[in-house]
């Protein structure tokens, strides 16, 4: 059997890739290989870009990989797709806009399919980004398939959240509602050759402000202009992810989000070990067509059901 942890530790593209695919399959033969990695993570920094469909964020990503690559980091590229509503694969739009960036060995892309996962990630996302920080990659960018209400758990796996604004497009208005104004560090007004620009850049430093005076943050987010097809402000985003970088090192703010992130993966992957043992037990034997029988006949009811399975269960 190839021992796929040993090469990815090792530097192996391929092996990576194919842990990767057995991570978003669920298939079980990457938890060994999980567990010898794990170890060997905790090194890179992780920058998240999330904002609205349109908002340039697969152009903002590849410049500022290439601006990571000129100061000689390595970078793994995280970017979430929506899936094909035929193949239940992703569109891999964002490989196709990354091609340059696709030969450069110190770059390892991976396009991921939401498979109907919400929240604006894929499932396996949280592993993926394990699997590149063994990897070696110094910096891992996660961009997500868009942003609204219920898709802000790039918070969750990110160490910077960096926001795209684009004028002219109701995103201020939108976010605002939304609340996902709260997710960023970073905002980036890309298209800033736009008209509204400065609109847009005085709405969302007002609000800024405004959050401020609410509530207390050691970390008032900037708010950086760019024009990502003409490689205009990626130098001030490559500065203000640095900031917020040092800012979180200084404070003890990173290693506190991190061992956050920790507790809330850790009880996140009990939970789904438990649903799918109990799921597994309750299917083999017909006993679950035999309780929803009987909770549709009324004679049982779905919170006695629950409360006997489980205390069944624990008792074994």
């Amino acid at each position: 059997m190839r021992d796929y942890a040993k090469e990815v530790l090792e530097g192996s593209p391929r092996a990576a890739a194919r842990l990767i695919s057995w991570l978003e399959d669920e298939d079980a033969r990457a938890l060994e290989h999980m567990e010898r990695l794990y170890p060997h993570t905790g090194r890179a920094y992780v920058v998240g870009i999330t904002g609205s469909p349109g908002a340039g964020k697969s152009t903002l990503t590849d410049k500022f990989t290439f601006a990571l690559r000129r100061q000689g980091l390595t970078v793994g590229i995280i970017a979430v797709d929506p899936s094909s509503p035929f193949s239940g694969g992703a569109v891999l739009g964002d490989r196709v806009r990354m091609s340059r960036l696709a030969t450069d060995p110190g770059v390892f892309i991976r396009s991921m399919a939401t498979r109907g996962y919400l929240g604006g990630l894929a499932k396996a996302t949280g592993e993926v980004v394990k699997v590149l920080d063994a990897f070696g990659k110094d910096i891992i960018v996660i961009e997500t398939v868009g942003v609204g209400q219920d898709e802000v758990d790039i918070i969750r796996l990110a160490d910077t959240t960096c926001l795209v604004l684009v004028p002219g497009l109701g995103d201020t208005i939108q976010s605002m509602k939304a609340g996902v104004m709260e997710i960023a560090d970073i905002f980036i007004i890309n298209k800033a050759d736009r008209p509204g620009t400065d609109q847009l850049y005085t709405e969302v430093t007002s609000r800024v402000e405004q959050d401020a005076h609410i509530k207390e943050r050691a970390w008032t987010p900037p708010v950086v202009r760019t024009v990502a097809v003409e490689d205009q402000g990626i130098d001030d985003l490559l500065q203000a992810v640095n900031a917020h970088r040092q800012f979180l090192k200084a404070s003890g703010a990173l290693e506190e989000k991190r061992r956050q992130r920790t507790r809330d993966e850790t009880l996140r992957m009990i939970h789904a070990e438990v649903f799918r043992r109990l799921y597994e037990r309750l299917t083999a034997n017909g006993q679950l067509d035999a309780l929803v029988e009987a909770i549709v006949e009324k004679r049982e009811s779905p919170y006695r059901a629950m409360q006997d399975v489980l205390a069944r269960w624990l008792k074994e």
